[in-house]
C-alpha cells in the first residue's frame, strides 16, 4: 500500500502560493516606487507570474486599478525633444492664418456659387403658368 503524501503536496502548494503572492506584492511595491506603469502585464512580467493568475487576485487588481486612476498618463517625449513655447506659439499663428485663408476661400467659393446660380436662373427660359 502506498503512503499518503497528500499533506506534503498540500504544504508544497501552500508554500508555492505564498511565494507567488510575495513576489507579486514586492513587484507592486517596486513598480510603484520606481514610477513604472503598474498594469497586469508589467506586474506579471516583474513578478514572474501569469496574467491569468493575477486576474484571480482581486486585491492586486484593485491596486493596479487604483494606481492607474491615480497616475495621469504623461507624454513619453523626452524634455529635450518637447516643443518650446515660442515654437508652439508659431505653430498656433500658422494654424490661425491657415484658418483665415480657408475661410476666405470658402467665402469666395460661396460668392462664385451664388453668382453661378443667379446666372443659371437668369438664362433659364421662363415657364408660363397653365
Amino acid at each position: 500500500m502506498r503512503a499518503d503524501n497528500s499533506r506534503h503536496l498540500a504544504r508544497a502548494a501552500r508554500t508555492r502560493a505564498e511565494q507567488t503572492r510575495r513576489r507579486a506584492i514586492l513587484a507592486v511595491r517596486h513598480l510603484t516606487r520606481t514610477g513604472q506603469p503598474l498594469t497586469v502585464t508589467t506586474l506579471a512580467k516583474e513578478a514572474s507570474v501569469s496574467r491569468s493568475w493575477l486576474y484571480t487576485q482581486p486585491d492586486l487588481l484593485e491596486q493596479i486599478h487604483a494606481q492607474q486612476h491615480r497616475t495621469p498618463t504623461r507624454s513619453t517625449v523626452p524634455a529635450r525633444q518637447a516643443a518650446s513655447d515660442p515654437s508652439l506659439k508659431q505653430r498656433l499663428q500658422i494654424a490661425n492664418q491657415r484658418i483665415r485663408d480657408l475661410q476666405a476661400d470658402n467665402q469666395q467659393l460661396r460668392d462664385a456659387l451664388a453668382q453661378a446660380l443667379g446666372d443659371h436662373r437668369a438664362t433659364r427660359p421662363a415657364t408660363t403658368p397653365d
